[in-house]
């Protein structure tokens, strides 16, 4: 069979790994924060790995909070403005991370998934992973559950899809994301980025939304990433006819495809220039504050959010 499915339980919680045995492309999933650890395609007789992940489980549990790599954002994202908000006349305070004075990168990256399902056929491998938060921080008290679905198909694409479900008695508010880094071997300044967006939010000093927004058309045809610096959110054009983004270099290129339910996409580059974070939001930070993109999710209604990343072989080394 072409795509097949394994599961490792010799770390602190079961690893994934869906593979494609006709190209060599396969996909490492953790259930712990039901991340993305790893994504290779073979090249030059090496299988390349384009996510800056970690080395083991036990390298995840100890250092998600730092960088939060491939890390799941829920049920907020990036920045809330010193933990606070209100939602129905209440006023709430989010105690679980904070980066200075605000929480950041939601409550649930650190959440143990369990495995509903793994299928595999001649067209795709799948694994199914369920995550039950049960309102454990005073800040967000309301119970959901979070399923994923992540698929890898021919082509070296592979698709996560996010279901978010509750079942309290009134809506929830709610955003999501991912934030996982890539890398394509070497630095970031050899790579061009490209992605359908000429609006870029404007932050404050503290990277939080002023509610205006800039003109910035350097990436719509694509540009070299050298001596550039990111940690910004773009607004993505829906009626694009490129692919929503593309980072490439003279090796390898990785296309990403967000649907409509991720309209906003953030681009952070770190100072080691070794990988760079594109992450697909909901909305936009701290928008339990500011509304901007803000879901207000229904008893019963579950809500799909759903991206996919495909690498490209562009020349051997």
């Amino acid at each position: 069979m072409p795509f097949t499915v394994s599961i490792r339980e010799q770390e602190a919680f079961p690893v994934i790994t869906l593979h494609d045995t006709d190209s060599g492309c396969e996909a490492e999933i953790y259930t712990f924060g039901g991340l993305l650890n790893s994504f290779k395609i073979p090249l030059a007789n090496n299988l390349i790995n384009i996510v800056d992940g970690f080395n083991s489980v036990a390298d995840a549990i100890k250092n998600i909070t730092n960088g939060f790599k491939s890390a799941k954002l829920s049920p907020f994202v990036c920045r809330m403005y010193k933990g606070n908000y209100q939602f129905d006349n209440k006023a709430y305070h989010v105690n679980k991370h904070y980066l200075k004075q605000h929480a950041i990168h939601g409550l649930v990256y650190d959440g143990i998934y369990a495995i509903v399902s793994t299928c595999a056929d001649t067209s795709q491998a799948k694994a199914t992973l369920l995550y039950q938060y049960q309102g454990s921080d005073d800040g967000y008290p309301f119970t959901y559950n979070i399923t994923l679905n992540w698929k890898l198909e021919a082509g070296n694409k592979l698709t996560v899809a996010t279901t978010v479900v509750h079942h309290n008695i009134q809506p929830i508010p709610l955003a999501d994301g991912w934030h996982p880094y890539f890398r394509l071997g070497g630095s970031v300044d050899d790579c061009i980025l490209q992605f359908n967006s000429s609006t870029q939010l404007a932050f404050d000093g503290d990277l939080l939304p002023t509610g205006k927004t800039i003109a910035d058309t350097r990436f719509i045809n694509g540009s070299s990433l050298l001596d550039i610096s990111l940690d910004n959110s773009y607004q993505l054009d829906p009626l694009g006819t490129q692919p929503s983004c593309v980072l490439s270099n003279k090796v390898l290129k990785l296309t990403v495809e967000p649907d409509k339910s991720y309209p906003i996409l953030q681009i952070y580059t770190p100072n080691h220039r070794k990988s760079i974070a594109i992450e697909n939001l909901s909305g936009a930070p701290n928008n339990f504050n500011n509304g901007m993109g803000l879901i207000l999710l229904r008893p019963n209604e579950p809500k799909v959010f759903t991206t996919s990343y495909a690498i490209t072989a562009i020349n051997e080394y």
